[in-house]
């Protein structure tokens, strides 16, 4: 009795919803552990510390000694025999918290050594359902699920955001396209695919959807995107909350049919093909009446029909492809990349090990949205640097915007120079069709905006301000936020880029001063930043994506800079400004 007395009220609804979500998938994983170590030299949180308590067997244990506390008949007579245990307080609270999300990434690669077939994905999921249920998850996760119950999408997109958004994409693809009839279609019934996509690919990075774009022109897709129900991400597979997954799967699958689409497919998201083209349905229990299909898929498609010709040439640098655990592991996803590739690149060369066994990228489970973990997950990552470093490619590909995510923060942290792409983009880049236009780099002097650049690097702020004078903009600069506030005082510029990590005071608290000023509050910001070495997740520009304490940024793009995703972030914030 005095057990129960002492024992906090979260912690005993904890367990308590723990016991009614046990269902015979789950008593396999929980009771059928050996404990015999084959899974141990799976998981790269191990590989990259030899900790005893980074292995998996040993993290599932954390959910598995309720199930011997209370499910084992051994258990519940001597439960410190069988390793039972309970979950007594907000202390076992967080130090769950801190093994199910900050120490696996349910990236699976553990189940498919273990040879009793247990799923201690499924387990970690389970530990992350009870803990969200008791308001234990880190915030990212938290209020990003907060955004698809409310918003619908992810990233707390806005009905006016996203039509603005896609119709200035709609103008980039007339441009790059040279037809005025080129577009992304909207709201468009009876077209054979609907495209639903990560709302990244809206808010910071469009030219993977541009590229869709251009790939569905040139095959003479019959196409279309909902205004409603666009989002095929879905931290319910995160956070282990089934409703959020069904609502996320209702609303696209609602899209689907209001349009009376024949086909749903989703865009180069991991874990975005997994939870709708396989999870959604059982957490929505809906009997879909139309086939979901990955975007690899419909593009290997086309080039096997003849819809669309590519050529490798196109693109010369040597690229690697990285398997993303849900397309991979999870979704059986593996030949598709790799016969684009062949294809669309002159040189591919493979990355060992490969498919089913490769590492993560370290940013699945919804890693990248936990910024108080981005310390431990980029230690973790040295075992995927040592893969990518022996690929000896220029450029990694993958399929999965959380994956680019991922590895592009590797590559900074460890020092490794290669670039990221999509598949998709790389496919776009060698596409070869009769209306291939070239665009130039665009000018902007009609307008003569300007840009304050701030960052404490001089050769970065030398970088910045002759690229963006070489574009028609006016440009002024500032070493730190002192110097900013002085020019701000004198001068409002049209946007702002900003560096995170700047001596004095942050780049996040000088970015809190702009927005709780009436005066500066409504300049567009791009945050500009890389990953501070010393301290990994000290300044964590995911924060401002993924955690609401400030509004979002405008744009964000990582060091070292990309000039075509700087310019046209830029321009988009701009234009969107002016609407």
């Amino acid at each position: 009795m005095s057990d129960e007395i002492n024992k906090s009220e979260k912690a005993s609804k904890a367990e308590e919803s723990f016991k009614n979500k046990i269902n015979r998938q789950a008593l396999l994983s929980l009771g059928v552990c050996v404990h015999c170590g084959m899974c141990t030299e799976s998981c790269h949180y191990f590989l990259a510390t030899d900790d005893p308590k980074m292995a998996p067997a040993y993290k599932a244990d954390q959910v598995r000694k309720l199930y011997k506390k209370y499910f084992d008949w051994t258990g519940r007579l001597l439960p410190k025999w069988v390793g039972g245990g309970e979950l007594e307080n907000e202390d076992d609270l967080k130090e769950l918290q801190d093994i199910v999300f900050g120490s696996c990434t349910m990236c699976r690669r553990c189940s498919f050594s273990c040879p009793m077939g247990v799923d201690k994905a499924l387990l970690m999921r389970t530990g992350r359902s009870i803990l969200t249920e008791q308001g234990y998850a880190p915030q990212g996760v938290i209020d990003v699920s907060k955004d698809q119950w409310e918003v619908g999408n992810q990233m707390g997109v806005t009905d006016e955001d996203y039509l603005d958004t896609i119709e200035w994409l709609s103008d980039e693809l007339k441009s790059e396209l040279d037809d005025p009839n080129a577009e992304i279609p909207l709201d468009k019934p009876n077209c054979k695919i609907l495209y639903a996509v990560n709302p990244r690919e809206i808010k910071y990075d469009p030219r993977s959807l541009l590229a869709a774009a251009k790939i569905f022109y040139v095959a003479g897709e019959s196409w279309t995107m909902p205004t409603k129900g666009w989002d095929n991400t879905n931290f319910g597979l995160f956070s282990g909350d089934n409703e959020l997954g069904a609502h996320m799967g209702n609303l696209v699958f609602d899209a689907v049919e209001r349009l009376n689409a024949e086909v749903l497919v989703t865009s180069e998201c991991g874990h975005g093909y997994r939870a709708t083209a396989w999870e959604s349905p059982n957490w929505t229990k809906r009997k879909l009446n139309f086939p979901i299909y990955n975007f690899l898929e419909t593009m290997v498609k086309y080039v096997k029909e003849g819809r669309i010709k590519l050529d490798p040439s196109l693109n010369p640098n040597s690229v690697t492809y990285h398997d993303p655990c849900n397309l991979g592991r999870s979704g059986g996803i593996t030949e598709e990349p790799r016969y684009l590739l062949k294809r669309s690149v002159s040189n591919f060369k493979e990355m060992y090990p490969n498919r089913q066994d490769n590492y993560c990228c370290t940013g699945g489970g919804g890693a990248m949205s936990m910024s108080e973990y981005a310390k431990k997950r980029l230690e973790s990552a040295s075992v995927k640097a040592d893969q990518l470093k022996n690929a000896g490619a220029k450029i990694v590909a993958t399929a999965c915007h959380n994956c680019i995510d991922g590895l592009n923060d590797l590559i900074k942290y460890y020092k490794l120079g290669m670039k990221t792409s999509l598949v998709g983009e790389l496919v776009a880049e060698a596409l070869v069709f009769d209306k291939m236009y070239v665009t130039p780099v665009p000018r902007v002097e009609e307008f003569k905006q300007t840009i304050l650049v701030i960052d404490d690097e001089p050769d970065v702020v030398l970088f910045l301000t002759t690229f963006f004078n070489d574009n028609g903009f006016n440009t002024l600069s500032a070493n730190d936020d002192t110097q900013a506030i002085k020019i701000l005082e004198k001068e409002v510029p049209d946007i702002i880029t900003l560096d995170l990590i700047m001596p004095g005071r942050s780049g996040l608290n000088f970015y809190n001063t702009l927005k709780t000023n009436e005066k500066f509050k409504n300049i567009p910001v791009v945050i500009v930043s890389g990953v501070n070495p010393d301290n990994p997740g000290q300044y964590d520009a995911r924060k401002f994506v993924y955690e609401h304490s400030l509004p979002r940024p405008d744009g964000y793009i990582e060091k070292p800079v990309n000039k075509e995703l700087l310019l046209m972030t830029v321009q988009k914030c701009l234009e969107l400004k002016q609407n």
